[in-house]
């Protein structure tokens, strides 16, 4: 775990600490960065204190055996202590307690890149909340998606793999791939030169289950999506940007589109971000 719980990131124990170690312990466990996060937001959720990471070791490690070993009707104790924490770090830790409580799953699907595939992905996501959607238009047959589903834990996310492949849909799963966590969810993107025609709009969705797919649902015109950034934060609004390609001829459809939609939006395509990073 390196410097991120740098309270017991010692180079070496202490002669009296090992002495009392080797009398009092039984057992070693260890446990990553992610289930670190998961045990800080789980003593913040009960006790609205927020521990530093070697603080809530503990807590994490407490959790490990409880799974393990299927522990009921116990009476067990972590010593918690420790909250040296900054903004830099719980920066962090928010982004990776879902990962640690097995909460979320982070997929790669490949779907056919044609209209209509995007909203078969999210149907075969059920009620499930998409916490992240990441993809950029590159292939005119295949599409690769980056996205974030929350899950009630591993045998959830492998059914949710297991139900993708069903269909079709080329479904590998990156949650404990800390290439994708750390960077590839952030590099997803760049240009598009086969997105002819496309317009970029920044939305406002509500944050409730439903409100990608009613987008989706009243998008009917057969409007092809060429790039879609969701990331859930926990705010009132999912803030999304959409680039969609939409001829010239159909524009005043699609501004008939927008009126009805109802979500807030603002027109991104001459924003100077796009024009150096993402426009085709």
């Amino acid at each position: 775990m390196g410097i991120f719980a740098d309270g017991v990131a010692v180079k070496e124990v202490g002669k009296e600490t090992f002495r009392l170690a080797r009398l009092y312990v039984d057992e070693v466990l260890r446990v990553d960065n992610d289930a670190i996060c998961a045990a800080i937001k789980d003593v913040f959720e009960d006790t609205r204190s927020i521990l530093e990471p070697a603080g809530a070791l503990s807590v994490a490690g407490l959790k490990a055996a409880v799974a393990r070993d299927r522990l009921k009707g116990k009476t067990l104790v972590a010593i918690a202590s420790g909250a040296n924490m900054n903004f830099d770090r719980l920066r962090h830790v928010a982004e990776r307690a879902e990962l640690g409580e097995r909460r979320e799953a982070i997929l790669a699907v490949t779907i056919p890149e044609t209209p209509g595939s995007f909203k078969t992905f999210c149907g075969l996501l059920g009620a499930r909340n998409i916490t992240e959607f990441n993809y950029r238009y590159a292939d005119p047959k295949l599409a690769r998606v980056f996205a974030g589903v929350q899950v009630q834990g591993d045998e959830e996310r492998a059914r949710l793999v297991a139900q993708l492949n069903r269909h079709g849909l080329q479904a590998v799963d990156l949650t404990d791939n800390e290439m994708a966590k750390l960077h590839v969810r952030h590099l997803v993107g760049g240009r598009a030169p086969l997105a002819d025609h496309e317009l970029l709009y920044r939305f406002e969705f509500p944050e409730r289950p439903g409100a990608l797919m009613n987008f989706l649902d009243k998008m009917s015109r057969g409007w092809n999506i060429s790039l879609f950034h969701y990331r859930n934060h926990g705010a009132d609004y999912g803030r999304v940007l959409v680039g969609i390609q939409v001829p010239p001829k159909e524009k005043p459809a699609f501004r008939k589109f927008l009126a009805q939609l109802g979500y807030r939006h603002w027109d991104e395509s001459g924003n100077p971000a796009y024009k150096l990073f993402l426009e085709g």
